[in-house]
């Protein structure tokens, strides 16, 4: 691509909006918006922000699923110069409490329903003042709370108020926002008990959206269906940025369904999609899957082979390309060329970005490996975070004095410098002294006939010190023991990778996942200590 042009995301707004001002910028459910109707939008939900005291450097938090709305504050807040803070919407009451003031946020912009979710009731339990006047001392920066919704307390606002509000005071303000701007916090959705701020610029995000966008074909020619949710950076800087920088079309839904993904993406005419493993399973297992016909041509995915094979084949995604990332990296650190050999992409082998530096070293020494060699994934350059936010010893940890980025991952390069991720360090687990990366096992997995997803994750045993298991969810309709899982998987991996236990299940909701549909496998190791009666294995170890 040309060189790239360090920009903030309100000009990159406006360029998509002089350029394309009739071509359609979202559809989200019933909602249709062009780049021309949405410049307009953010600059009125602008003039509301700033009656409301927001100005450059604050924080706003955002909590709802996937809407226009959810956009358009994001892209006003950003013209503000403001950082926008996304909330998970999975958030228990504490982990909300804790997001709003680690973050120091000054505003909150909420729904007041999602899905089953009562996020007024559950902010209520955390800042009672919201029946009376701000501030609450739990929250001594909140001072404002607007809804989307018809439920509004007592001391907040309705959208639509604060839309109004800016009609009044319609004075053009123009602020010096910069590219090195921080533009989004985004809260890790790690194991820790504490998520980390991580801290983006305008420049992290657009740039890594303006690369990735090339890399998997998309054009303002496209239409581009991405459900991952917006409070998470793959939905931010890989969805809504990506689509931005491109002119493209982007087509989302409140939460992923995969019927509804189905159906939007047939109607639509959707060139592109996105997901991960989970996502594309759902997708690919859908019993009316075949009553969907689909005009795929690319996207990308974050999938072992044996689904990215299957998506390639059965979604007619022939230029499917694989991504690794992480949010402190404004994620993307490697992307597959659209036109790369497509074994290398469906084996997981991407190219590193533009002006991104990646070396593999040794997890003990801290040594570079070879070609071939596998370790830590390190990462340096643009994409890297400017740090955690009030979190200096952290970010410390993760940013050594050289500028390199620990991510906590391992992975592989080859001699042509495309990297594979192999495995989160945390995961990886030794059987009798030999590494077993889940990602691995769970890739067999997948090739047997009857079995839909699965997930593995190692157990203690007090010889080998742990051994793996494997939770599955059987295809509709199908049958098959654990014995035979086991018996049939001795056959077609080495025995150190073969699971110990077996365990079928319907769903793994009621165990956990994160909002980006990946299985939390800290909560599946707990369970199967529970499932497999090896509570005891953990106490005398």
């Amino acid at each position: 691509m040309a060189q790239w042009q360090a920009q903030n995301l309100a000009d990159a707004l406006t360029r998509a909006a002089e350029l394309l001002p009739e071509q359609e910028a979202l559809v989200i459910g019933d909602a249709r918006v062009t780049y021309g109707e949405l410049r307009d939008r953010v600059a009125e939900t602008e003039r509301g922000l700033r009656v409301l005291g927001i100005r450059r450097g604050d924080h706003v938090a955002v909590c709802m699923g996937n809407t226009v709305e959810w956009a358009v504050f994001f892209y006003a807040a950003a013209s503000i110069g403001a950082v926008t803070v996304p909330v998970n919407t999975r958030f228990k009451p504490d982990e909300l409490a804790y997001c709003l003031k680690q973050a120091d946020v000054k505003l909150l912009f909420v729904a007041d329903r999602f899905l089953k979710i009562d996020f007024i009731a559950m902010l209520r339990q955390v800042c009672p003042a919201i029946d009376h006047a701000l501030p609450d001392p739990a929250l001594p920066k909140l001072e404002n709370v607007v809804v989307l919704g018809s439920d509004v307390p007592k001391a907040a606002l309705k959208f639509e108020e604060m839309l109004a509000l800016g009609e009044i005071h319609d004075e053009p303000v123009f602020d010096d926002v910069t590219p090195g701007d921080v533009l989004l916090m985004q809260f890790t959705s790690g194991t820790t008990s504490y998520p980390k701020g991580v801290m983006l610029t305008h420049d992290n995000m657009l740039r890594n959206a303006a690369y990735v966008a090339e890399r998997f074909d998309l054009t303002q020619r496209d239409r581009y269906y991405s459900a991952r949710p917006f409070y998470h950076v793959a939905g931010t800087t890989l969805s809504l940025l990506a689509a931005l920088t491109v002119g493209a079309c982007l087509l989302s839904s409140a939460s992923f369904d995969a019927e509804v993904a189905l159906r939007v993406m047939s109607r639509e005419s959707c060139s592109h999609t996105s997901g991960n493993d989970t996502m594309f399973l759902m997708l690919l297992n859908h019993p009316d899957f075949d009553l969907y016909p689909l005009k795929l041509r690319g996207g990308w995915a974050s999938a072992g082979a044996e689904i990215s094979r299957k998506v390639v084949e059965r979604m007619g995604m022939t230029g499917l390309c694989h991504a690794y990332g992480l949010s402190e990296a404004s994620p993307n650190v490697c992307m597959s060329r659209h036109d790369d050999d497509v074994e290398k992409r469906i084996s997981g082998w991407a190219h590193v970005l533009e002006g991104v530096d990646v070396s593999i070293a040794d997890p003990a020494s801290g040594k570079e490996l070879s070609p071939g060699g596998t370790g830590e994934i390190l990462v340096r350059g643009w994409s890297v975070m400017k740090g955690y936010y009030k979190m200096p010893e952290q970010t410390a940890k993760a940013i050594d004095t050289d500028g390199w980025l620990h991510t906590g991952d391992y992975g592989v390069m080859d001699e042509d410098g495309r990297l594979r991720f192999v495995s989160r360090i945390k995961d990886v687990f030794r059987v009798g002294g030999e590494n077993v990366a889940p990602a691995e096992v769970e890739d067999v997995l997948h090739k047997h006939p009857q079995v839909k997803q699965a997930q593995v994750i190692g157990v203690p045993d007090a010889r080998l010190v742990e051994v793996p298991a494997a939770y599955l969810i059987l295809k509709d309709g199908e049958h098959a023991t654990s014995d035979e899982i086991i018996e049939w998987s001795k056959a077609r991996m080495a025995n150190f990778r073969v699971p110990r236990y077996v365990r079928i299940v319907e769903t793994f909701e009621n165990i956990g996942m994160t909002g980006s549909a990946k299985v939390q496998k800290n909560k599946l190791r707990a369970q199967a200590l529970i499932d497999f009666g090896l509570q005891d294995h953990v106490k005398s170890s």
